[in-house]
């Protein structure tokens, strides 16, 4: 189950990624709500730990935003007390509310009980597209049963491509998600890691599957 955690302390940030891998789960991280939303716009989870005083975008807008698009358990964190915020949050789509300070033993409590009564499985760890076939968890490549050496930023921008077919990234979108760094421009930095992966894919295969498109970015 992949979880995406929205929480721009950046100490507790990484306390809840830890708690959440140690428990078997995989854990995403962002810092900011914009952050947060690109990712979950971009990637799949199965849950959201969400804090609400983020930058940018404040928590109960990202929630609202959230659950336009996606019934996913939405778990609030907050050091916020007043039973009416709580119960608007409730009402608004949240499947809980954990007051900070927390004990990150009542934390992994409430995902295991969400992840149950959502009927969350771990189905397959392959995404397919015609003829490539990725394993998201030992991160190995194949095209046509052929596998490809592919390296850690390559296999995650194709893989971004791959679950998301037809959406069209730009640049900018790109480097922040598979590099998860701040973009300054780097254009060529993901061209040159396109082009790459297009060789790649092309001893295997007849098909150009990556499309550049004009003035945006790529799709697959």
């Amino acid at each position: 189950m992949r979880i995406l955690i929205i929480e721009d302390n950046e100490e507790i940030n990484d306390i809840l990624k830890e708690a959440v891998t140690d428990a078997g789960y995989e854990a995403v991280q962002s810092f900011s709500g914009s952050e947060g939303l690109l990712r979950f716009s971009t990637e799949d989870f199965d849950m959201v730990l969400l804090d609400l005083m983020l930058p940018g975008i404040k928590g109960e807008e990202v929630l609202q935003k959230i659950k336009e698009k996606s019934d996913i358990p939405v778990l609030v964190l907050s050091a916020k007390t007043d039973i009416e915020g709580k119960v608007n949050l409730l009402r608004q789509g949240a499947s809980d509310y954990i007051t900070k300070p927390f004990d990150v033993r009542e934390v992994l409590a409430r995902i295991d009980l969400h992840a149950k009564n959502s009927g969350t499985k771990n189905v397959s760890n392959d995404l397919i597209y015609n003829e490539i076939s990725i394993n998201e968890e030992s991160h190995v490549c194949s095209v046509n049963g052929n596998e490809i050496s592919l390296t850690k930023h390559e296999f995650n921008l194709l893989r971004l491509l791959v679950l998301h077919p037809e959406k069209v990234y730009s640049k900018r979108e790109l480097f922040e998600l598979a590099w998860e760094e701040e973009y300054i421009g780097e254009d060529n930095t993901v061209n040159v890691h396109i082009s790459n992966i297009r060789k790649k894919i092309r001893e295997y295969s007849d098909n150009e599957y990556i499309k550049a498109v004009w003035g945006i970015g790529f799709r697959i």
